[in-house]
């Protein structure tokens, strides 16, 4: 297995490098009859795609995504889906200067130990533009849970030490940084501003909330919904850290205040995150993802070469001095993803 494929029934593997020719995504177990057209697709892609704000990357890429198959008279055919995106704006000679040097906090060092060959060219695989495929994916997955009354929604509830105090759906899309609080996310964008322009880069955490989850998905022991759900977020390059429901918080509460009580009309609370020894339990399903610091800084740093010696390294190019803003399509997309395979995965255990 190469870790390029999430999904057991529905299946996604992703392929391409980031300065390459272009990226893409193979998508199995997609229901044939399902209406699908380019522009289902391409909405998903334009909220992922750069050079949205000053405060993303400037790199210029259109992201139009191109159906190869899978797709007939606007309907999927339930063969695999193959989608691809052309990289227009590559500029593999920006990182010409660090050939042979690891940038800290990427995967430049580990990718070399590993396959004893590295492309160097922002990161290859590594790179966040590998997530483009993934979005895509997600949007086909998005567009079948929504037929079943699902509903998925990620924002920015912190960046750069500055917290959401209110949650407004509403806020998301109408704010660079897609916070859930208008007053936040102002401050927020200021101060991601003064760490660009100086250099530098911040993180933050996403919190996703998923509605109309029926109970019963998930697959014990190893297969949990939230242990799948886990797995798919800390795939993403960016992301440390997940929690569900009172997530860590739990950890100072006591055993009878942080069970779920129950009675006739349901759960009293929602400590869990929606899920109860892996398996949905009909609540909302909550959880949030620490999204580390953009690595790609322009301050001098400490490194070394491939040969082991210490150099000084600045790393040069088109980066984004917060994540969180493009994270929060593909962090929908993986739940979307994760989320039809159980549900594919709960119908054939049930015939």
């Amino acid at each position: 297995m190469s870790g390029s494929s999430i999904g057991v029934i529905f299946s996604v593997t992703t392929f391409g490098e980031s300065h390459g020719v272009g990226v893409g995504v193979i998508v199995d177990g997609v229901t044939p009859g399902l209406e699908l057209c380019k522009a289902d697709i391409q909405a998903e892609m334009n909220r992922r795609k750069p050079g949205q704000s000053d405060i993303t990357t400037p790199r210029s890429e259109s992201d139009e995504i191109h159906i190869l198959s899978g797709i007939f008279e606007g309907k999927t055919t339930g063969t695999p889906v193959g989608m691809v995106l052309w990289n227009k704006d590559m500029r593999p000679g920006d990182y010409s200067a660090i050939l042979d040097m690891f940038r800290p906090g990427h995967a430049d060092f580990t990718y070399l130990q590993k396959y004893g060959i590295r492309d160097h060219r922002g990161s290859g695989r590594a790179s966040g533009r590998e997530t483009a495929g993934r979005v895509a994916a997600g949007a086909i997955a998005k567009k079948l849970l929504a037929r079943r009354g699902v509903t998925i929604r990620a924002y920015t509830l912190r960046a750069a030490g500055i917290q959401c105090r209110t949650v407004d759906y509403d806020q998301i899309e109408k704010n660079p940084m897609r916070a859930c609080d208008a007053e936040a996310a102002t401050l927020m964008e200021a101060r991601v501003r003064e760490l660009a322009d100086a250099g530098d880069s911040t993180g933050g955490v996403v919190e996703c909330r998923i509605q109309g989850v029926a109970a019963g998905l998930g697959e014990p022991v190893f297969d949990k919904l939230d242990a799948d759900l886990a797995k798919a977020m800390l795939s993403l390059g960016a992301v440390k850290g997940i929690e569900f429901g009172a997530g860590f918080s739990c950890v100072d509460m006591k055993g009878s205040e942080h069970n779920d009580w129950m009675d006739a009309s349901g759960f009293s609370s929602n400590n869990a995150g929606g899920i109860l020894g892996g398996i949905s339990n009909g609540n909302e399903i909550v959880f949030r993802i620490a999204v580390k610091p953009t690595s790609s800084v322009s301050v001098p740093q400490k490194t070394i070469d491939k040969s082991g010696r210490e150099q000084d390294i600045i790393t040069e190019g088109r980066h984004d001095p917060c994540i969180c803003p493009r994270i929060i399509p593909v962090v929908e997309a993986m739940a979307a993803i994760i989320l039809e395979d159980h549900y594919k995965r709960q119908a054939a255990l049930h015939g």
